[in-house]
């Protein structure tokens, strides 16, 4: 178990290695932030005197090396656009986005799970048909549609919801969280839906698929004929191993809901990360941009190893394996 965890650790800190690499090289190649801050109208010996400042008169490796130490500590410098520190801006829209993408995240879970054991267990009836149908058109429909759509409908000409911003939110000593105010989930409604349908179309195909690959196998069957009733089968032995596989990819999901949450922020004006990135790109603004893409780099990493361990300890056939030393 001990090797398990060192090895993913190695093979985790090399994945964010390569990532910094990454974001570092926007520095370099996505315009040149010391015209960016001083403007076009600098002189040469100005411009000269703030790359030995930054230093970006050093060797490549230097500042690379200097960037990583930096990014180790939450530092990724001001924000070139809006003048304050880019951990300052992270930390504000942190707390929206996860909150948006763990009720985004539950919901799928909550209605994509059932709705796939029922399509499983009752084939053919009209009820799974038409899962089946609501499945296809939310992984065929752009997100950003979807958004449009739900906000035209219960916004504009029903008016239940509202169509952009965050709602009251309430301050728990720097972490902003709408989930206990009304307000709060009154805006939270429609962008997490609009986040959710794809992950919960997705599950519930998923679920589908292996429920029915489960129920075709010898150890079911060898269950049937012991005389357990259908939900000892479908409950107690068929879904808890057809949730060992979705719990990976609902992990590996939660990760993609942080990430790509970018298209519902922007449709509905949710001040998170999505939407500060885009700022940022349509401002040219590097630090932030890096500090964004190292932060989801991170969040995919930390999310991969946890859901890596979880399938270490449910499945019986890792450790069998690792003991067989196969």
């Amino acid at each position: 178990m001990l090797a398990f965890i060192l090895r993913r650790l190695a093979q985790a800190a090399l994945v964010m290695l390569t990532v910094a690499f990454v974001a570092f090289m926007l520095f370099q190649y996505v315009g040149d932030p010391v015209l960016q801050i001083l403007g076009q109208d600098a002189t040469p010996e100005q411009v000269a005197e703030a790359r030995a400042e930054l230093g970006l008169d050093q060797p490549f490796y230097v500042q690379f090396g200097r960037f990583v130490w930096h990014a180790l500590q939450g530092n990724f410098g001001m924000s070139i656009h809006q003048g304050v520190p880019v951990a300052q801006l992270i930390a504000e829209r942190f707390p929206a986005t996860l909150e948006l993408a763990l009720v985004a995240a539950t919901l799928a879970l909550l209605v994509g799970i059932p709705m796939g054991v029922y399509a499983a267990l009752r084939r053919g009836t009209f009820l799974a048909q038409v899962f089946m149908t609501i499945s296809l058109l939310g992984v065929s429909l752009p997100t950003f549609l979807i958004g449009i759509l739900l906000i035209l409908v219960f916004a504009v000409h029903l008016g239940w919801f509202p169509s952009f911003g965050r709602g009251e939110v309430v301050d728990l000593g720097g972490w902003t969280t709408g989930l206990l105010t009304a307000k709060g989930w009154h805006h939270l409604v429609l962008p997490a839906v609009t986040l959710a349908i794809f992950q919960l179309t997705l599950i519930m195909r998923l679920v589908r698929a292996e429920m029915l690959e489960v129920l075709r196998t010898d150890y079911i069957k060898f269950a049937r004929a012991r005389g357990l009733s259908d939900r000892a089968v479908h409950f107690g032995h068929a879904l808890k191993n057809t949730l060992v596989p979705v719990m990976t990819i609902t992990g590996l999901q939660l990760g993609g809901l942080i990430a790509f949450a970018i298209i519902t922020e922007t449709v509905f004006q949710w001040p998170g990360m999505g939407l500060l990135f885009i700022q940022a790109v349509t401002f040219a603004d590097i630090p932030v941009m890096a500090a964004y893409l190292c932060l989801i780099a991170l969040i995919f990493v930390v999310i991969n190893l946890i859901v890596d361990l979880l399938y270490f300890a449910v499945d019986p056939r890792l450790r069998l394996d690792k003991a067989g030393g196969h």
